[in-house]
């Protein structure tokens, strides 16, 4: 007994499946149902099974450079609340997102209290990047030096800060939230001298640049790493309460309002009364 022989739609999806390209076959219906009812001609329905086979592919790799990156959360320029901090000059934060920076292989450094946006900018800048597929990562300072140490003590320290100097943006939180050591601030002074001038640095940090040597425990230190961070440095400074000051003040106002002695009914009839 003979088999039916395939039809060309189903020869379609097994050229496709067979070249692995899930993309077009996820699309081939709908394109064919285009070419079928005269809405698209042979040349537009195939330029679309390419399209939906790239899109595919760079969604793909954009997945998987957010993974490797270690970003916590994926932020973007029309997330951020210009209006909660009237401080942020929207001018330079576009300017930033076009990742002219990264190119010139400058860095950028975010000082202000906590919750305020610091992360949230840096993240968005860095979430940028990684969608014009350039390579980012991310960590927070006291993660960073702890990783540093461990490779130090397995002996390929050199090759752990070749591995973190290759990123086009390395983001550096909370730079200021816990105490350093004076050979974790040697090593992390080893990386950003690395960095200096080959690639680009986002850090985040809740003290002021003058309080730096503090957090390292050493000025001399502190002032090498600074001349580093700032010869090639965009600064912003960011103030006003935080996010989540804000929402936690507004809900006990709220919560502690004092009761109302008289009914609202009352209260309209009284002011009418007193209008009148």
């Amino acid at each position: 007994m003979k088999t039916a022989p395939l039809s060309r739609r189903d020869r379609l999806r097994h050229s496709l499946a067979d070249l692995r390209m899930p993309g077009a076959l996820e699309a081939l219906d709908g394109i064919l149902q285009g070419v079928d009812g005269g809405t698209l001609t042979a040349p537009e329905a195939m330029e679309q099974l390419l399209t939906a086979q790239i899109q595919l592919r760079k969604n793909r790799r954009l997945q998987a450079a957010m993974r490797s990156s270690r970003l916590p959360v994926v932020k973007q320029l029309g997330d951020v609340e210009f209006t909660c901090q009237p401080s942020l000059r929207r001018e330079q934060i576009e300017s930033l997102h076009e990742l002219g920076f990264v190119e010139r292989r400058e860095n950028v450094i975010f000082l202000d209290p906590p919750g305020v946006g610091n992360i949230h900018l840096a993240v968005s800048m860095a979430s940028a990047a990684a969608q014009s597929q350039r390579r980012v990562y991310y960590g927070t300072l006291a993660n960073l030096i702890t990783s540093l140490k461990e490779a130090e003590a397995a002996g390929r320290v050199h090759a752990r800060l070749k591995a973190l100097t290759h990123p086009a943006v390395l983001v550096v939180d909370e730079v200021g939230y816990l105490p350093i050591t004076r050979t974790g601030a040697m090593l992390f002074i080893q990386l950003m001298t690395r960095r200096y001038e080959h690639a680009s640095t986002v850090l985040t940090s809740n003290k002021g640049i003058e309080d730096w040597g503090e957090i390292f425990g050493d000025e001399v230190m502190a002032a090498a790493l600074i001349d580093r961070l700032v010869h090639h440095c965009h600064l912003g400074t960011i103030r006003g309460n935080s996010y989540r000051l804000q929402q936690h003040t507004e809900l006990w106002q709220m919560l502690h309002a004092p009761p109302d002695p008289e009914p609202a009914g009352r209260r309209r009839r009284r002011q009418v009364a007193t209008t009148t």
